[in-house]
């Protein structure tokens, strides 16, 4: 069996390894870059998905890379503690979660797909064009290579669209769509040098209503100052008349054009503005999604991760999505009579749970806590027990969890999504 697969993200290159370990040996991954380099800024990756990188036996090497995430706090804009909680093997997990640079898991995971499946399974500058179903249901794929100035063709049994939030295989499958929505926010992203806060090991969201702060490290101390490497990104509602001609999240923006929208989130435990001030890069970027289809796999085309289902970043799901969707697919091609019968499982699997949560990151997912608080006490509290009576903070987190299937209880028991040896249809 071959498999195409387009985009060379974290969603496409995990389903390349998930596929050669559930032992299909035809695996190509089509990157529209003509290099593959650590840009982007930080991913929290949550236990769900760090379990599936592990039984791919890359845990040790993303050790190397990445910071375990202890705690989760959220605070109101005067800095005070709205809810904390345990994260990763402290929450009861048996795997961490993972607070890492996008840059740096990419090239573990495609160092990874060419030690395992050999250096030239990764084809940088090849852009998916477009793609015809052949009657025997193969797929006729249209690929371009703009560096080199040409194009070409090439035929497999199964299209994986896995390239991100304006995936060309999603616009081939759905061409009337159009541009990603657009909510009137505005996030700006960046990484910073800087000392820890707290236990250095906690991730915080602070902020109101309107502007909302999420910082967290993604490596121990360095070097004789002890300073980590910060991931923070701010975000608030666009200016009047400020718009965007797409979604971009190489952008770069001087940290002085946006940073007076936030210089009073200055805490004494975490001065956000000087970690804007002080940024290595920042990055400016709309906030979009993508609305929920009806149907991700079409014969023998599929989608995944970003290209499936975009969301805003509420609740750590974005990288930790695409490598759920990356097993589950590998899985079911692996085991499938037919590939579009196997697409067709993996998206009766994981399209309901994915539009579910899809809908509570427009929501704004377990971060409305920070809503509520400032709805109730603009001005701060004394005791938050006062603001969020019972147990209302627990359920929202805890509600989340399980509507993802990703609470401690499902993550731990749940069987593997790995392939039996010695299973599998047809190679």
């Amino acid at each position: 069996m071959s498999i195409l697969i387009a985009g060379g993200g974290i969603g496409g290159l995990t389903a390349a390894l998930s596929l050669h370990a559930a032992g299909v040996g035809d695996v190509r991954v089509l990157e529209a870059v003509p290099e593959i380099k650590p840009l982007g800024v930080g991913l929290n990756i949550l236990p769900n998905a760090v379990r599936e990188l592990a039984e791919l036996d890359l845990l040790d090497e993303l050790l190397e890379v990445s910071l375990p995430t202890g705690t989760l706090g959220y605070h109101n804009r005067h800095g005070q503690l709205i809810w904390q909680e345990p994260r990763g093997v402290a929450a009861g997990y048996r795997w961490p979660q993972l607070s890492v640079h996008r840059g740096r898991l990419q090239a573990v995971l495609a160092a990874a797909v060419r030690r395992r499946l050999g250096e030239y399974t990764i084809v940088t500058d090849a852009r998916v064009e477009g793609f015809t179903v052949r009657p025997d249901g193969r797929v006729d794929v249209r690929v371009d290579h703009p560096v080199a100035g040409r194009r070409s063709g090439t035929t497999a049994d199964a299209l994986i669209g896995a390239d991100g939030i304006h995936s060309r295989v999603r616009a081939c499958l759905y061409p009337q769509e159009g541009p990603p929505p657009w909510n009137g926010l505005v996030v700006w992203r960046g990484t910073t040098v800087a000392p820890p806060f707290l236990d250095g090991r906690t991730m915080v969201i602070a902020g109101d209503d309107r502007r909302r702060a999420v910082v967290y490290p993604m490596s121990a101390p360095d070097g004789p100052d002890g300073g980590v490497l910060m991931n923070w990104a701010v975000a608030r509602a666009a200016d009047p008349g400020q718009a965007f001609e797409d979604a971009d999240w190489n952008r770069a923006v001087p940290p002085e054009s946006f940073l007076h929208h936030f210089e009073d989130l200055a805490f004494d435990w975490l001065d956000v503005p000087a970690l804007i001030r002080t940024a290595a890069e920042a990055y400016v970027y709309p906030m979009v999604d993508r609305d929920p289809l009806p149907r991700w796999s079409h014969g023998p085309v599929t989608l995944l991760g970003d290209a499936a289902h975009a969301m805003y970043p509420m609740g750590s799901n974005g990288a930790t999505q695409s490598i759920v969707d990356a097993r589950v697919v590998a899985r079911e091609l692996a085991l499938g009579n037919t590939p579009a019968e196997a697409l067709a499982a993996y998206e009766a699997e994981r399209l309901p749970a994915l539009t579910r949560i899809q809908a509570a990151a427009r929501r704004r997912g377990p971060e409305v806590v920070i809503d509520l608080a400032h709805e109730r006490a603009p001005d701060g509290f004394d005791d938050v027990a006062e603001v969020f009576p019972g147990g209302e903070l627990e359920s929202v987190s805890a509600d989340f969890a399980r509507l993802g299937g990703f609470d401690p209880q499902t993550v731990n028991t749940r069987p593997s999504l790995a392939v039996p040896t010695g299973a599998g249809g047809p190679r």
